[in-house]
Order: C-alpha cells, then sequence, then structure tokens
C-alpha cells in the first residue's frame, strides 16, 4: 500500500468520525392491557435523542398512543385503535402521550428527547382524571423532574 493510499485511507475514517453513534434507533413502547390486567405503556418513561423513532405496538387489542402535550414546536401525533405507530421525535424536550380509551384508567407515558426540559409545565398541567394524573406526577419524578400539581 502506497503512503498516499494511506492517507486517503485514514482522511475517509476521520471524515466517518463525526456521523458514528449518530444513527438513530428505533424504540419500542407496548400498550399492554385488557380484563383484569393494568392498562400500562412499558416502558412508561423513555429518554432517546432527537431524531430517534418510537414504535407504539399494541400488545393486547383496545389500544393507541396520542399526544397529550409536547415542547413547543413539535408535532402531535394519534394513532389508529389496534395498529402499530411509528413516530419520529425531532425536537428536544418532554413529551406527555396518552391511550384515549384508558385515559381514565391512568394509562399514560412519558418521552424525554434529549436533555432538553420544555414540554414539563404542559405535562405537569394537562387536564387528566385523577388516575392519570397521579401517573403522570409519577412519571415526572421517575424523570427526576418532579415539581408541584
Amino acid at each position: 500500500m502506497t503512503t498516499k493510499s494511506k492517507l486517503i485511507g485514514a482522511a475517509a475514517v476521520f471524515a466517518a468520525l463525526p456521523h458514528v453513534g449518530t444513527l438513530a434507533a428505533d424504540h419500542k413502547i407496548w400498550m399492554k392491557g385488557s380484563g383484569q390486567q393494568p392498562m400500562q405503556f412499558e416502558p412508561a418513561f423513555l429518554k432517546i435523542a432527537a431524531g430517534d423513532t418510537v414504535t407504539f405496538t399494541p400488545r393486547d387489542a383496545g389500544h393507541n398512543a396520542a399526544t397529550i402535550s409536547g415542547p413547543e414546536g413539535s408535532e402531535p401525533f394519534y394513532g389508529t385503535l389496534d395498529r402499530e405507530l411509528k413516530v419520529t421525535f425531532v425536537t428536544e424536550g418532554f413529551y406527555a402521550y396518552k391511550c384515549p380509551p384508558h385515559l381514565w384508567m391512568g394509562m399514560v407515558g412519558l418521552i424525554q428527547v434529549g436533555d432538553a426540559t420544555t414540554g414539563i409545565d404542559s405535562a405537569r398541567a394537562a387536564d387528566l382524571p385523577a388516575e392519570a394524573k397521579s401517573r403522570m406526577k409519577n412519571l415526572l419524578e421517575s424523570a427526576g423532574v418532579a415539581g408541584s400539581n
């Protein structure tokens, strides 16, 4: 191998280094519960990087996922009942979401994108039934952003 070839190869490696680890990940959240089983998202709290995708997958019938709140400028999402939903999160901050048919049973979840804390106040202030409000408070505590409400 010539010196020129080695230099070109080294340059290619160094050019690629900033992109190593920047590949977006695909995370899965299960929508679970039926009958006497608790209605829940699993995991209920997820921290991801900007650009990552979350796939909401119904494990049991009768579930979907929809935005409760998100950081300013974020796109809301609303899935179809009993169908998988893929959402790519580009805006950093907190996204609160729900299963609309089971909101009254407390079926809510929380995603943190990056390290930004935008969207916390809207998650705290969301008009939720008592069980969902209690679970959201616990999720915010799990995320390390407990506060009033």
